[in-house]
């Protein structure tokens, strides 16, 4: 069972959520204040992600941008959302 971390982009409350199936349709929100506006966030691994030459289309990348706390990192990591 996957389990997904989301960051409130309007309170900044991170919070988990599990699916039992990867199709299921669900809304998300945020538990705290409901707010709908949300960014998927990446958990601590113990792998190393890599984009070396070899890299095609379906390699992670990152994005970085101000936010409350200074700066915040947003990772795309391929596969279904």
């Amino acid at each position: 069972m996957p389990i997904y971390e989301f960051r409130c982009l309007k309170c900044d409350h991170c919070f988990e959520f599990l699916t039992t199936n990867a199709s299921d349709m669900v809304e998300l929100k945020c538990e705290k204040c409901e707010a709908t506006e949300l960014e998927r966030v990446v958990s601590k691994t113990n792998f190393v992600m890599t984009g070396g030459s070899g890299a095609g289309p379906s390699a992670a990348s990152s994005t970085t941008r101000s936010c409350s706390t200074g700066s915040c990192t947003t990772y795309d990591i391929p596969g279904p959302r």
